[in-house]
Order: structure tokens, then sequence, then C-alpha cells
């Protein structure tokens, strides 16, 4: 059963609390509140935005040319700590499915204002290049197709090494065992960036015939490493399944190869699927060390535009965005790819 299965099952099971016993709060959560408002007292938020909207309801003063004094740093440190614990409480009184996205929109609409606190021009996100695009659709045209392309590449050549790896870390072979491990220790035991180099720069020593182009040197580098991190994985996921269904495979007269086919890896995926997505997650954002190439890449592609309309920051935030929206998407079918494989370890009935 997976925990999001018995996650729902306990809250479908749970009854409803009286809301004054929800609204109560607990001993934890006040020490939490009282740390918190102590923390932002520290913090002296009196001359910031935030205290420039409460000064006027203390009859303090703001601005240039003035100083906020300790009582209005800590009429405001409260004011947010007392807003924050309200919030909480009002969330406590609605269901699980309206807290979640609530959450969502109220973290979101904190983000937007921390960036558009920044003071900076976004507008430049829509400004149009002479090919006749914005530079925000150029960035996903050319900056993000690239890094979807080398992170599939390299996640599917990743998990063909990982799974030899695995294999050969479980067998009784000495040398695939020794090789296995020198493998898994030396590229998760020494820098990514350093691997692009080297094989980027260190492959051609050898001879001209072993010189490769960036993207595949910047393919190359991440399959190795994170085919490292996924031989743990698979691992891992093989060892996760019951040593009864080898007996029982064993017991209908089916070989190695075809228990491990047909009854083993199908039931280790639900092991491997979770951290193989995190993985591949983590991969699109480390994709940008390929720029050390040259390969215009999301990040490098944000750098170049923001350094020709001198909006080098501003660029960079629209290019976070696209990498978070990327990684929703892949979170999305990470999560229809677990159902599924875990289908027949979910609650029924």
């Amino acid at each position: 059963m997976t925990s999001t299965a018995v996650e729902d099952g306990m809250r479908a099971d749970i009854p409803a609390r009286p809301i004054l016993e929800r609204i109560k709060p607990s001993r934890t959560e006040v020490m939490v509140i009282a740390c918190l408002a102590a923390l932002l007292i520290w913090m002296q938020l009196a001359g910031t935005r935030i205290g420039g909207l409460i000064a006027p309801l203390t009859g303090g003063a703001t601005g240039p040319g003035t100083e906020p004094g300790f009582f209005l740093h800590a009429v405001t440190g409260l004011a947010i700590a007392g807003a924050l614990w309200v919030n909480l409480i009002l969330l406590r009184l609605l269901p699980f499915k309206f807290q979640v996205p609530i959450v969502w929109v109220e973290l979101l609409v904190a983000f937007i204002t921390f960036v558009s606190s920044f003071d900076r021009d976004f507008g430049i996100w829509f400004a149009t290049s002479q090919d006749g695009t914005t530079n925000f659709v150029y960035l996903i045209t050319t900056g993000a197709v690239t890094t979807l392309y080398v992170s599939f590449i390299s996640i599917a050549f990743a998990c063909i090494l990982a799974m030899a790896a695995a294999l050969a870390r479980l067998s009784d072979n000495g040398l695939a065992y020794a090789a296995s491990t020198f493998y898994t220790s030396f590229f998760r035991g020494t820098p990514l960036l350093l691997q692009v180099y080297v094989i980027y720069l260190g492959l051609p020593q050898l001879g001209p015939q072993f010189a490769l182009n960036a993207v595949p040197s910047g393919i190359l580098a991440l399959s190795l490493c994170y085919g490292a991190y996924l031989a743990e994985i698979f691992r891992a996921g093989i060892l996760g399944v019951h040593p009864g269904q080898h007996d029982a495979a064993a017991a209908l007269g089916l070989n190695r190869k075809l228990t491990f086919r047909k009854i083993i890896f199908p039931q280790a995926m639900r092991f491997i699927v979770p951290p193989t997505g995190n993985q591949f997650i983590a991969m699109l954002k480390d994709s940008s060390l390929v720029s050390v190439m040259g390969v215009w890449e999301l990040t490098r592609t944000a750098q170049i535009i923001g350094r020709r309309d001198f909006r080098v920051f501003e660029m960079l935030i629209a290019a976070a965005i696209i990498y978070w929206a990327l990684s929703i998407c892949f979170e999305l079918i990470q999560a229809r790819i677990e159902r599924h494989y875990g289908k027949g370890y979910t609650k029924r009935g």
C-alpha cells in the first residue's frame, strides 16, 4: 500500500473534531509562534515595506531620514507572527482538500511579493527580439528544449548503466563486483562539474578520435554521474522484493532470467520509481553545468539574453520559473507511474 493511499484512508477514517478543539493551539504551536515572533523582532522589519504598512496603525513613521524605534520593530514582528497564527487557525477549520490549494496560493503570492520587492523591470520577459519572438518564448524554445533533450537522453543512458552496475553489485562475479563498486564510488565521490571538464577536456588528450562535442560530452558526464546514483537505487529496489518471490518462481520452474524479468523487476519498480523521478528532476537542474562548455541550455540562454539587455537577474528569474514548471510536470508524471506500479498495494474497498 502506498503512503498516499494510507494517508487518504486515514483522513477518511478520522472523524471531524469540534471547532473549538481545532482552534485550540497546542503547546508546541505556541512555542513555535513565540520563537517566530522573537525572530521577526530581532530582524527589525519596521524599516521594510511591511513595516511601512503597519507604521500608520501605530502612529510610527518610516521612510528616508527616519529611524524606527524598538517599539515599532516589536509591533511589526508581533503583527506578522499574529497574522500567520490567525491564518493557521483559519486553515485548520477547512477540509484537507481546500487546505492544500489555499496554502499553495498563499505561498505563491508570498513568492511573487518577494520577487516584486526587488524593484526590477520584469517587462523584459515580453520584449520582442529581431526574429519576432519574446524573450520568454525564446527561453522555452531554445534553452528549455536543449535542457529537456539533454536530460532525457542522459537519464536513458543512466538507467542502462545503473541496471548493469546494480546487477554486477548483486552478482557473485568478483570482477563485475569490483568494477561496479569502483564506478559507483568514483562518480558519486567526485563533483559533476569536474567530471564534465575531465570528459570534455581530458578525452581529447587520448587522441583526436576521442574528442567529443559539447553536447555529447555533457550527456556522457550526466549519464555516468547519475548512473552511479541510480545504481544504488536499483540495487535497493531489487533487494526490497521479498525473497519468497524467488522461492515461488523456482517452485514454478522459472529460470533466473525469466524470474527477474517477469516477477522481481516489476515489483522492484515500486521502490525504484520515486527516487529515480527525484534524480531526474535533479538532473534537469544539474544540466545547467553543461553551460560551461558553451551549450545553450536554459541557464546559459537566460544569461546571454540578460547580458544583451542588461537584465541578467530578471532573465534568471524567468529561467527559474521555467525550471519549476518543468519539475511540476514531471512530478505529475512520476505520480501516475507510481500509482501504476503501486496499484496492487493500494487500499481496496
